[in-house]
């Protein structure tokens, strides 16, 4: 009886997560920016759609023209010129055309998890920033501190950074959405269900990297669903840094 009654409880609390999160998809969301520009920026090809698909739907909804600016080609295996077209074509898949995605291929930016990227680089290669930065917050990745300063120092552009949670709201999927309501960000985007199956439909084209934890990750990840992000600057980021 027990089981039964979870099960029950379950499947209501996710029909009505969902019928929320599509409520919640048509509504604009209140941006602390008012650029019409927008820059993503990602790390790897797959980052764009694995994490930021919920963002950059509502962006474009929102008519905001959109860049994306990869840091690597993703060529850790040898792979970059593969993993270079299927940013591509994944970009395409979410309505970013081609024209609008720039991908690094630096030797001081390899894709290798030991070796520290140049922070110099990095502010040379974002002197050139749009309006709006949008990125992950210093749990995500250990240099946006730096993408924050050079973001604030060079262009006074806003900064939205995507907030990492932990492993088991990660996988909540979109149980994870009455959490992300009640501790909310500065910027909260969802997706609907057409939505959702674009941003699968544009992880699907990194084939390469289809294995079989990222077929899960599609499923259950509350990030293809669910995005909050915060505006921040360097010095509250900074301090995120010396906390963590």
């Amino acid at each position: 009886m027990l089981a039964t009654v979870l099960l029950v409880g379950s499947l209501l609390l996710w029909w009505a997560c969902s019928r929320w999160r599509d409520a919640l998809s048509e509504r604009a969301p209140v941006l602390p920016c008012t650029a019409r520009a927008a820059l993503l920026l990602i790390a790897h090809p797959d980052d764009e759609c694995m994490f930021f698909a919920p963002t950059i739907l509502g962006l474009l909804r929102e008519q905001r023209q959109l860049h994306v600016l990869c840091f690597s080609t993703g060529n850790y295996y040898n792979q970059g010129e593969i993993r270079k077209n299927e940013l591509i074509h994944s970009c395409t898949a979410l309505g970013i055309p081609p024209s609008n995605v720039t991908l690094i291929n630096h030797r001081d930016l390899p894709d290798n998890p030991n070796v520290q990227w140049n922070t110099d680089l990095l502010w040379e290669i974002l002197n050139n920033l749009h309006n709006s930065l949008v990125t992950f917050d210093i749990k995500g990745v250990p240099w946006s501190v730096k993408v924050i300063h050079a973001g604030s120092v060079f262009i006074g552009c806003g900064v939205l950074v995507l907030e990492t949670v932990n492993v088991f709201r990660k996988y909540l999927s979109l149980l994870d959405l009455p959490g992300s309501w009640l501790y909310p960000k500065d910027v909260l985007f969802t997706v609907s269900g057409a939505q959702y199956s674009q941003a699968k439909e544009a992880m699907k084209c990194h084939q390469s990297q289809l294995l079989w934890f990222r077929r899960i990750y599609l499923l259950f990840s509350r990030y293809m669903m669910i995005n909050s992000l915060a505006l921040l600057t360097c010095e509250k980021e900074e301090k995120a840094l010396k906390a963590s």
